[in-house]
């Protein structure tokens, strides 16, 4: 009879050694706890808008329930399309360059299946979202993690690429606006890069997730520097935005080589994403600038609130521009992110996410999610200063 320890050593190495998420480890603890103020999973607290919902609704009344292309309805591919050419002034042909996917995830996975053989090298930065590095990883590549530092408020420069590039190095994955720092690159600074990547001559995969989301200064996307798009995979969705996480829709945007390439493994894995998720996402671009508008007001005035909160306990943290995190360093306290943020959880009940779940510079710090109700936030912030004062 085959016991649980065969069972485990007949499981893939990659997969036996790659440590299940730091995020969703540390909620399992909290889920077993009552009246806990979570400011930890990064999801919207907005309810879809209705008119998306009701999209949803009418299809299925109307009988909408079959497999659909496989890269998608040609009108949600338009949808996108005319949407990325006003946002970027980029145009991706519907027909052969634009693919929906089952949330950002599987287009991340999939872009990074379609490039990376064996071996090869694929550069990222730190603190990142929890599933980059596990991605290369599957996929049987080498993921080489750029630590960003605090005192450039996290964001990625020329030279620290610079000193991680090699000859085996393929591929360079950037997520600005970030997650979990709320950082966000200016133009000089994505131009900076982009002449690193062409010089280098590599692929870029840009994760644009929250780009919608910035409230200082507009996001500037990589794919507008001249001589990018060619060379890049764009990577966006409904679930920030448009409060759709639970549609599981993405798409990407890439040349058509590179389209048709994950393409191939979508088609054979995924088949396509839902039809019902799709016809509410034609509805979603059709309203986006009102609907995104509202929901971005008011995260600004809880990033405003919470971040003010943190300044005033003196607990150092770095403005964010986008997104929805601030990323605030606890160091000072003497404690590692991790015994912090369970001795905040077990004393007052708040829960933050430790930084080390984003990567090792992520030490010292502590995700705060402001994509709850302003009311919790202040709560919040009210029972963490009550907690450091007792450090």
């Amino acid at each position: 009879m085959t016991d649980s320890k065969s069972l485990h050593s007949r499981i893939a190495k990659t997969v036996r050694e790659i440590p299940r998420s730091g995020i969703r480890d540390f909620f399992e603890i909290v889920s077993s706890r009552e009246g806990v103020i979570s400011l930890g999973i990064g999801e919207p607290d907005f309810v879809t808008p209705w008119h998306i919902r009701e999209a949803a609704v009418l299809a299925l009344e109307r009988g909408v329930t079959s497999y659909t292309s496989n890269m998608g309805l040609l009108s949600l591919r338009r949808g996108i399309s005319k949407y990325i050419e006003k946002k970027t002034g980029i145009f991706y042909n519907p027909e052969d360059e634009v693919l929906v996917t089952v949330g950002v995830s599987e287009g991340l996975d999939i872009a990074i299946r379609a490039l990376i053989e064996p071996g090869d090298e694929v550069l990222y930065h730190e603190p990142s979202y929890v599933s980059y590095n596990p991605i290369i990883q599957f996929a049987y590549g080498k993921p080489v993690a750029v630590q960003t530092q605090k005192e450039n408020g996290f964001r990625l420069t020329r030279a620290e690429l610079e000193e991680k590039v090699s000859p085996k190095t393929k591929v360079l994955l950037l997520n600005y606006p970030n997650n979990p720092t709320g950082a966000i690159l200016s133009k000089k600074e994505i131009e900076e890069i982009a002449a690193f990547v062409i010089e280098h001559d590599l692929i870029v995969l840009t994760d644009e997730i929250y780009d919608e989301l910035t409230y200082d200064r507009e996001h500037f996307s990589i794919i507008s520097v001249p001589g990018m798009r060619e060379r890049t995979i764009y990577l966006h969705g409904f679930s920030k935005a448009w409060a759709m996480t639970g549609f599981r829709m993405g798409f990407t945007c890439a040349p058509p080589e590179l389209t048709d390439a994950m393409m191939k493994i979508h088609q054979y894995t995924m088949l396509c994403a839902p039809v019902l998720s799709q016809e509410a996402s034609v509805e979603a671009l059709k309203h986006a600038d009102k609907d995104i508008a509202y929901m971005k007001a008011e995260y600004k005035k809880r990033r405003n609130f919470i971040y003010s909160s943190l300044t005033e306990m003196d607990i150092p943290c770095i403005r964010p521009e986008g997104a929805f995190y601030a990323f605030a360093d606890i160091s000072q306290f003497g404690m590692t992110a991790k015994a912090f943020s369970l001795k905040l959880l077990d004393e007052e009940n708040v829960a933050c996410v430790p930084g080390t779940a984003f990567g090792e510079c992520g030490e010292g710090f502590i995700r705060c999610s402001y994509a709850t109700s302003l009311d919790e936030i202040k709560e919040a912030m009210f029972r963490i200063e009550r907690f450091i004062k007792t450090l």
